[in-house]
């Protein structure tokens, strides 16, 4: 605890003096009452709880003048306190390999499942969004506080060509500067826009970005490159690298495999989500997992690898939704005010109530 008027604490020295005044003023009464009254008499008459009630009024107000002084010399304290609304951007993979059916029913399924419960655990004051990515990257739900409409969008996810990470990431950040103005919209490099200035080190936006992927990028920016303007806007970006070690057969539905073709000339969102079907054949995990770690290091977010459904639950469990905080200098002068009146004023009082007391 710091003071910004640390000189009024020297009024604290007047405590001792008062003390020994008081005890001056107890000592003379004795002599007075010995002098002109019987001792034993004396005893005998005050209360066993008599020394408390001499003391404790006396003691309380100097407590609350200590409290007084303490508040006129300006307390200052370093007190945690929200940084702002936070939101949380999920970045979903949903390129073919989701078809996979080693996490049955699919990737894809169990994907949603747990994106689902994750939604549900929310409280009605979390903002949620969600990009869809895959040859592309498309915002299918702007951030929002209506977990209905969330849950539609998820329902609605099918699959694509390719895997764009860094797409997702960007589409993610320009969602989240949508809607925070603290947060610059990202920019390619071939982008006459003024580059943001970096935040400091270890500065933090209360936004996150959650990326969920089962392969490796093969399409859009660098996913390294993206993550660097992540770093630059202090957006924590948190990778999942999900699927299992060995291939297996992909089962998309029982539509077979489509593509939908848009102006943007991107593959796929069919029915507010990526285009998906029926598609047989084998695939080789390919989790581009050095990539994904180096993002979640980076930008000071962190990686989990889920192999399974159920590690895939547990993984979202884990993310970080609560409300970032940060550090603040405040003054908490008014605290020491209130006690310090508490406790005179309850002295007084006391006082009042005992005064036929010795």
């Amino acid at each position: 605890m710091d003071f910004q008027w640390p000189g009024f604490l020297l009024l604290l020295g007047l405590i001792p003096s008062i003390v020994l005044l008081y005890l001056w003023a107890i000592r003379r009464r004795r002599r007075y009452t010995v002098r002109y009254s019987s001792l034993a008499l004396v005893r005998e008459a005050i209360p066993r709880t008599a020394w408390l009630r001499r003391h404790l009024p006396i003691s309380l107000f100097l407590m609350g003048f200590a409290s007084l002084v303490v508040a006129l010399s300006r307390p200052t304290a370093t007190v945690i306190v929200p940084s702002g609304k936070a939101t949380i951007m999920l970045a979903l993979d949903v390129s073919r390999s989701m078809c996979s059916t080693d996490i049955p029913p699919n990737r894809l399924q169990a994907a949603k499942a747990a994106v689902l419960s994750f939604i549900d655990r929310q409280d009605q004051n979390t903002s949620i969004g969600i990009v869809a990515f895959a040859g592309f990257a498309a915002l299918v739900q702007p951030p929002t506080f209506d977990q209905d409409i969330l849950r539609e969008a998820v329902r609605n996810l099918t699959t694509a060509r390719r895997t764009a990470i860094g797409s997702g990431i960007l589409e993610a950040l320009d969602a989240i500067a949508e809607i925070n103005q603290s947060i610059a919209p990202s920019v390619s490099g071939s982008s006459s826009v003024i580059q943001p200035t970096p935040v400091p080190e270890g500065v933090y936006a209360s936004d996150i970005i959650v990326v969920l992927s089962d392969g490796a990028s093969n399409s859009g920016p660098q996913p390294m490159e993206a993550a660097t303007q992540a770093v630059e806007r202090g957006v924590r970006v948190y990778t999942i690298g999900y699927g299992t070690p060995s291939g297996s057969s992909m089962d998309c539905g029982r539509d077979g495999f489509h593509e939908q073709f848009f102006s943007n000339g991107g593959q796929g969102y069919g029915g507010g989500g990526f285009g998906g079907g029926g598609f047989s054949g084998r695939f080789r995990r390919g989790i581009d997992e050095e990539t994904l770690m180096g993002i979640a290091e980076m930008t000071g977010g962190e990686y989990y690898s889920a192999t399974s459904a159920s590690e895939l639950h547990d993984v979202f469990k884990q993310l970080p939704t609560y409300l970032l905080t940060r550090e603040e200098n405040s003054e908490i002068s008014v605290a020491f005010n209130a006690l310090g009146m508490l406790l005179a004023g309850l002295a007084i009082l006391l006082s009042m109530i005992w005064h036929k007391f010795p």
